[in-house]
């Protein structure tokens, strides 16, 4: 489908569902289908062409008003978001700005003066929030992709509610310039999308487009085959159905191949409380707070509730707060030693609109229950749909590390029975590596590669310049040699790690294996395996199979 055919359908679509609480600011269809027609002529065949976009109305893009859901706080930007303008650079073209809760703060997608964004399937239920009006347009597939933003779960509550996907990546590595902040120091801007395949194509054109935080010499490219996964122990918060839908999740989670552990989710659950209930949300003061005391009346109530009292913290309550935090942390992470990743309901219930107005704060608190540690923590989360609880969407999380956003990927992509494309790649530092023997897919020093993180890319095969030998050594292995003559093509594979991981691999390579530069059949080079030319000589030539695999299955290995 053209941008501009995709454009046309999307209007259609918003005009056929009647939501306009979904919107705050909504393009001309006309402005929209010129945008899409620039797109379908470029010559560069852009990764999102096609793609519809939505943006959360903290967000700016050029020259629509960013309102953060208060009219009086509007403002007109020059220019994109660095993550917007990413997007539209990638092929994107932006339909509207959706509602949210006022200043991005809140769960439930009800504090707003343009109205409560009401649940894609129930209207009487919840969109949940703050990203509400970014997460109903995904679900009800009127855009393909929206930008929202996560502090305490905005990123994910709303996706899990709604029966989509939420990548929240590791803090920082997505510029958040041009966002409104709520708390600067745990902002992160978010994707949602139908499924993990297309929330992840976004994150590797948002990582690569907008940097922000620079990633480490040493990043997990994948997870391992068989990943090690914390659950909590008790589920604090969900009724018989909701339970019995996480459990569903983890057992689907291990038959998938996870080693499923328990462990007690008590300081995680302790170091959410921190992020309202203590001293930390002066910095939601210290983002809003002046306009928040200078208009009250533009303000809403529950909002102005939490934002208003907040600049009479003071600074020794927040230093006190932060080092509790970190105290919280250390226990934590203790916890998940040795473990890749927790999984976790993302939300613990799927309240009504009417009883958010019953209990503003205390329904909202409860929402936040598995959501609001994670960036307090600094990791990364990928929120993904589990079936239902009841007649309600169920959703769980992946957590992991900061940086190890690959590894939540490939485990949520695990649950949802989904092939997930390495986005992480795209931003942090890589290299491939072609093996031709014992380190390829299911062979007996695959583990090696594993161990280190790295991600497997596929087949590939030489030029026809080389001959492959059987060594004489355990395990099995053969030789990789460039020839001036009788060379032939040898198949192999090839695989994603960091440099760091590369040097470590290196460090560990016995005699007489070797990496160099070897050169491909489309004309390319890339590192890859050889080994000296007398140590081939002294091995039995299998050039003649045209692999190592085809060696073995042939049986000429004995």
């Amino acid at each position: 489908m053209t941008a501009v055919e995709r454009v046309r359908a999307a209007y259609r679509a918003i005009e056929a569902a009647d939501r306009p609480e979904i919107w705050i600011h909504l393009r001309p269809e006309s402005e929209v289908l010129a945008e899409a027609e620039a797109v379908d002529r470029r010559a560069d065949a852009p990764p999102l062409r096609g793609t519809v976009l939505a943006v959360k109305d903290n967000v700016d893009v050029a020259g629509m008003p960013t309102t953060a859901a208060c009219p009086e706080f509007a403002f007109l930007p020059e220019s994109d978001a660095e993550s917007v303008a990413a997007l539209r650079e990638a092929g994107a073209v932006v339909i509207g700005k959706t509602n949210l809760d006022q200043f991005a703060t809140g769960l439930v997608g009800t504090r707003s003066p343009y109205g409560a964004v009401r649940d894609s399937l129930r209207p009487e239920y919840i969109s949940g929030g703050s990203s509400s009006g970014s997460a109903v347009a995904v679900a009800l597939g009127l855009v393909d992709l929206a930008v929202g933003t996560d502090t305490a779960g905005s990123g994910r509550v709303p996706a899990a509610l709604q029966g989509i996907v939420g990548i929240k990546p590791t803090y920082g590595v997505v510029s958040a310039e041009g966002v409104v902040p709520a708390c600067a120091s745990y902002d992160c801007v978010t994707i949602f999308a139908p499924d993990l395949h297309g929330a992840s194509r976004a994150m590797a054109v948002l990582a690569a487009g907008a940097p922000g935080r620079a990633w480490p010499a040493h990043v997990r490219l994948a997870a391992p085959p068989r990943p090690r996964v914390a659950v909590p122990r008790e589920l604090p918060g969900l009724d018989a159905d909701w339970a019995a839908a996480f459990g569903a999740a983890v057992r689907a989670l291990a038959e998938s191949g996870a080693e499923i552990v328990e462990i007690d989710l008590d300081p995680f659950l302790a170091a959410a409380r921190f992020l309202y209930d203590g001293a930390l949300v002066a910095e939601r003061y210290a983002a809003v707070g002046e306009f928040v005391d200078s208009r009250p009346g533009a303000v809403d109530p529950t909002v102005r509730a939490i934002v208003s009292p907040a600049g009479g913290i003071e600074a020794h309550r927040l230093i006190a707060d932060r080092s509790r935090l970190q105290q919280l942390r250390a226990t934590a992470m203790a916890r998940l030693e040795g473990i890749d990743a927790l999984m976790i309901p993302t939300a613990p219930e799927h309240p009504t609109i009417a009883e958010v107005a019953a209990d503003p704060i205390g329904v909202n608190s409860r929402m936040g229950t598995y959501t609001n540690f994670c960036n307090l923590f600094d990791l990364c989360a990928v929120a993904v749909p589990a079936g239902t609880a009841g007649p309600a969407h169920f959703g769980v999380t992946v957590l992991a590390r900061a940086f190890e956003d690959a590894v939540a990927a490939d485990i949520a992509g695990m649950v949802s029975g989904s092939v997930v494309e390495g986005w992480t790649a795209a931003a942090a530092p890589s290299v491939e590596l072609a093996v031709f023997g014992a380190h390829l897919l299911g062979q007996p020093l695959e583990h090696q590669l594993t161990g280190l993180g790295a991600r497997w890319l596929g087949p590939v095969w030489t030029a026809p310049n080389y001959r492959l030998t059987a060594l004489d050594t355990v395990p099995r292995k053969p030789g990789l040699i460039r020839v001036a003559d009788g060379g032939v093509s040898i198949a192999g594979e090839k695989w994603l790690l960091s440099p760091a991981a590369l040097g470590r691999f290196l460090a560990e390579l016995p005699t007489p294996m070797q990496l160099g530069a070897v050169e491909f059949d489309d004309g390319t080079w890339g590192t890859g395996f050889g080994c000296d030319h007398a140590a081939a000589a002294r091995g039995r030539d299998i050039s003649g199979y045209g692999g190592w695999k085809a060696a073995l299955a042939a049986g000429a290995l004995g």
